[in-house]
């Protein structure tokens, strides 16, 4: 039932770009294992295996904190609407901090310079298996849109605010590892 490829063939892109959620998963040595949900609209195919996602602030920063640490990275995406699959993309992932060359370059390139207020870093992936399974078992869902809740509170705050924030809960992950985020942008 899965299939195991070399890179993100052209069908499993389109795929990718048809979904509206997707899923990270990171973790290191001796630490909890995160999956978090992540907005499908600052996710981008760059290369047959290079992804990147414009994260913004959350509650806590695990995939910073590991992906420093260790670097493992998967992303999922399953298919909530049309035919059964599950897609995942397996391999090392990088953190490009908001203000560094690599952030800015990436940020030019791939989102027409613009930068959300509560941007935190660019997540790359540079896969080196991709796998699909059927998805059988993941129901169907209607898309609503979605929820505004982030932007606004990062809106409100503003960036001195959100980068305050970021300094109190971004620093440390849930099992005391540093996520390197950096003090100043």
């Amino acid at each position: 039932m899965s299939k195991l490829y070399a890179e993100i063939a052209e069908p499993l892109r389109r795929l990718i770009e048809r979904q509206k959620i997707f899923f990270t998963a990171t973790a290191a040595a001796g630490t909890r294992v995160n999956i978090s949900p992540r907005p499908t609209d600052l996710l981008r195919v760059i290369g047959p295996n290079r992804v990147i996602y414009l994260d913004l602030t959350g509650s806590g920063n695990e995939t910073m904190a590991h992906l420093r640490e260790d670097g493992r990275l998967t992303f999922m995406f399953c298919t909530f609407e049309g035919p059964p699959m599950i897609l995942r993309l397996y391999g090392k992932g990088r953190s490009h901090q908001l203000g560094s060359p690599e952030f800015e370059a990436l940020l030019a390139e791939h989102y027409e310079g613009r930068r959300p207020t509560g941007a935190r870093q660019i997540v790359e992936l540079e896969a080196d298996l991709v796998q699909t399974s059927c998805g059988y078992g993941v129901p169907l869902f209607d898309y609503e849109g979605e929820r505004p809740v982030l932007n606004d509170w990062a809106e409100r705050k503003g960036e001195a605010g959100v980068r305050e924030y970021q300094l109190q809960k971004n620093q440390i992950s849930l099992d005391g590892r540093p996520t390197g985020l950096a003090a100043a942008s």
